[in-house]
């Protein structure tokens, strides 16, 4: 699925300009969760891998590291407009790879950030065929990234109180009994797109202005219910603690964590839909270790890379690699059965071939600012 050479309008609203500038929001998000691992490495023995945290564990990026005597080092963030920022603000090539939400790929590959990449380097015949060709990873036949995870947002929810079946459409948000205890995940992207597909939009992100008005009444009419607004520490704590029993717009990379811990919470995908986050690697433009970074990210979607990546410790994630599949059945069965990751029983890519399932994006018809300034009013009311 290739795209054409013309951007939409929404992907230049957020510019390097305004970037350069600077926020205080987004220096504050950049100082709370951005680290590097400081090593006593040569420069020509590192490699520099600009990631969600938990990406550049030893864990996950060890094997990799012992086999080519080289030492990864990871700046973390959280949310893409963070990514974005640190990648403004930092030299040409400073980050080596790029993992990156798959909706700010065009800005990257717009902005000049992240090099063409040769299909021929990746796995892809061993992928799903649902994610050889993700929208954003290509243009006019080229390739820009690669997927490496990804997982599926609907509604979460104590099963203490909200049954599966209850669970099963978003009008659940406005039960009476959970007045008070609806949390919200504080990004407008996931949080207003599943709002949108309660509205009956199949394509949550791209709608028309009446329907975005629809969808602001949506938000809107969700106050009396809400019980805060929140970051991912927050979320983890409030369903440990009861303080809200459902949220929408997260999923299992959060309750798959918290049951095991014993927590009585789940994932549910309501009628409406669910939308895929999903997690892709680049190569840096101007980066001087580019085949290293090309070796690393075939490490990443290799099958032994995808198991590591499937079970980070930070969070969990479903992976596009079959034989990543076929491996993690062999060697970790338990963990292949609650990512829903079997072959001989429902597994995760049902809810594609049943059409459930949309592609978190960024608005089509409006612009970011127009969607974040609907939130930040909701947040006031």
């Amino acid at each position: 699925m290739t795209e054409r050479k013309s951007e939409t309008k929404r992907t230049w609203r957020l510019t390097r300009r305004r970037f350069l500038k600077g926020s205080a929001a987004a220096a504050a998000v950049i100082a709370a969760t951005s680290t590097t691992r400081r090593v006593a490495w040569s420069d020509e023995n590192t490699l520099s891998y600009l990631c969600w945290p938990g990406h550049g564990a030893e864990e996950v990026v060890g094997p990799f590291e012992q086999a080519n005597n080289v030492k990864i080092i990871p700046k973390e963030y959280v949310g893409g407009e963070a990514m974005l920022a640190l990648i403004n603000q930092s030299d040409t090539g400073t980050y080596d790879v790029v993992l990156s939400d798959r909706e700010y790929i065009t800005m990257l590959r717009a902005g000049g950030f992240i090099e063409e990449m040769d299909v021929n380097d990746y796995p892809f015949d061993d992928f799903w065929p649902e994610f050889r060709e993700l929208p954003g990873h290509w243009l006019d036949g080229k390739l820009y990234s690669v997927i490496v995870d990804f997982g599926y947002l609907g509604v979460v929810h104590n099963t203490d109180v909200i049954s599966v079946k209850e669970a099963s459409t978003y009008k659940v948000l406005w039960d009476p009994k959970l007045k008070g205890k609806v949390g919200q995940f504080d990004w407008y992207l996931p949080s207003m797109g599943c709002l949108s597909q309660f509205n009956g939009n199949k394509s949550p992100f791209n709608i028309n202005d009446a329907a975005f008005s629809e969808l602001r009444d949506t938000v809107f009419s969700l106050k009396p219910q809400v019980a805060g607004y929140h970051g991912i520490p927050d979320i983890f704590n409030s369903l440990k603690n009861g303080d809200a029993l459902a949220y929408q717009g997260i999923g299992d990379w959060i309750t798959i964590l918290l049951s095991a811990d014993g927590h009585p919470v789940t994932t549910t995908i309501p009628d409406e839909g669910g939308i895929q986050w999903t997690e892709s690697l680049s190569i840096s433009k101007g980066g001087k270790k580019q085949d290293l970074a090309k070796k690393f990210i075939q490490y990443l979607t290799s099958p032994e890379g995808q198991v590591r990546v499937a079970l980070k410790s930070s969070y969990w994630g479903s992976i596009p690699n079959k034989k990543g599949w076929t491996m993690m059945n062999d060697t970790r069965p338990n963990e292949a059965t609650i990512l829903r990751h079997r072959f001989d029983q429902r597994n995760v890519m049902d809810e594609y071939a049943e059409g459930k399932i949309a592609l978190r994006q960024l608005p089509e018809q409006q612009s970011i600012d127009d969607w974040s300034e609907v939130w930040n009013e909701y947040k006031n009311l």
